[in-house]
């Protein structure tokens, strides 16, 4: 390892933390993490060895029988984690995601009836926000869910759901009132409820260790307790959700990205040509030394963006933005780089730095795209002068 998780900014726990992790991307997930690519294999069982650790529920209130952990906490393990495994990290770091929703949004029975689940990792979540014709413009979702007496029915389809199928829980975002943003509710919606099923498993790049499907409602009856947060709530409530999913794949980024520029330091110290080390020719070692500088600022900037979510700071959307884009740009260009760097030997399935390559690409546009980073983050510099 490069040394770079071990800072001595971190505090005693946090390097607890970085450690009891990082022993377990390494003992349970890396030696799996090719075969689970190639057999599209969700390891659930490992899931839940993760959950024996507490990171079932790393930001659900240990009341609840989650961790407490802060989101600056949440960013080292997700970087940890992915040093193993970034498909497995990024699903971990979603299912986290709709656990915090409703411990933060959801009333005492949600949290009495959803979180010692979630938490045990017994049951899997799943967030559905994104539409076949509902992608970056969010609020532009077509999912309706109607008031009938004492339930709402849901219709619609969700598309690219992370775990659909597995989890047990669903967060949907339907429409319950007029278009755009206000009109958007939050619900929770479990997998045996009637009239919810599945798409086939989508056949994808990268992220192959865990499923994506279409998430379909049709006619799925709910009583009005499903209901999370109040209605004309669920955007805002999906938004903030985000604003720490972005942080956990930012870190998921920085995790893979690390890992690949140890395996080129080890690649290269053990090739030689021309009768000397690769690694100590002068030109590849300035290409290291640039990874390594660039992963660094984006690690600065991922825990500056944590440190201002966990303080409530107003600017911490823009900060969120900025990290994301930013560490997962970098992560995918560094793990490109390192793959140039093992020349052909980079391109063969059984050194893991093309699975690398394939995963961190999909993180430059899932939970919102960078394109869409870029807007949050231009809007929130000119909205004072409009």
């Amino acid at each position: 390892m490069t040394g770079a998780m071990t800072s001595s900014l971190l505090t005693d726990d946090q390097l607890a933390i970085v450690e009891t992790t990082l022993d377990f991307a390494q003992e349970h997930l890396a030696p799996h993490a090719l075969a689970w690519d190639q057999e599209k294999h969700f390891p659930v069982e490992v899931l839940r060895k993760a959950a024996h650790l507490g990171l079932g529920g790393m930001y659900v209130a240990e009341d609840a029988g989650g961790s407490g952990l802060t989101r600056a906490d949440g960013v080292l393990v997700f970087e940890a984690l992915a040093s193993g495994c970034p498909s497995i990290a990024g699903y971990l770091s979603i299912h986290n995601m709709v656990a915090w929703m409703i411990d933060r949004y959801g009333d005492e029975a949600q949290r009495a009836r959803w979180l010692a689940p979630l938490t045990t990792m017994d049951w899997l979540g799943s967030y559905c926000l994104t539409e076949p014709g509902a992608g970056s413009d969010a609020a532009g979702l077509s999912t309706r869910a109607e008031r009938d007496r004492d339930t709402y029915v849901l219709n619609g389809v969700k598309q690219f759901i992370s775990g659909a199928g597995a989890a047990h829980v669903y967060i949907v975002m339907a429409r319950t009132g007029e278009s755009g943003p206000g009109g958007v509710s939050a619900f929770v919606v479990e997998r045996d409820d009637p009239g919810l099923s599945f798409g086939p498993n989508e056949k994808k790049m990268g992220w192959n260790a865990q499923p994506t499907r279409q998430v379909i409602l049709e006619d799925v009856r709910v009583p009005v307790d499903r209901l999370l947060g109040g209605e004309g709530n669920g955007f805002r409530i999906a938004m903030n959700g985000l604003n720490g999913g972005r942080l956990g794949i930012a870190a998921c980024s920085l995790g893979g990205a690390r890992s690949a520029l140890d395996r080129s330091l080890t690649h290269l110290a053990d090739r030689e040509a021309f009768g000397a080390r690769l690694l100590d020719a002068q030109a590849l070692q300035f290409r290291l030394a640039d990874m390594a500088t660039e992963l660094a600022a984006a690690r600065a900037l991922v825990r500056q963006a944590a440190q201002a979510l966990d303080a409530g700071d107003p600017q911490a959307p823009q900060l969120c933005a900025m990290a994301k884009q930013f560490a997962t740009d970098t992560g995918h260009s560094v793990a490109d780089r390192a793959l140039q760097l093992h020349g052909g030997y980079g391109y063969l399935t059984e050194y893991g730095i093309e699975k690398l390559v394939r995963d961190l690409r999909v993180h430059r546009i899932l939970e919102g795209t960078n394109e869409i980073m870029r807007l949050i983050v231009a809007r929130g510099l000119t909205g004072a002068l409009r």
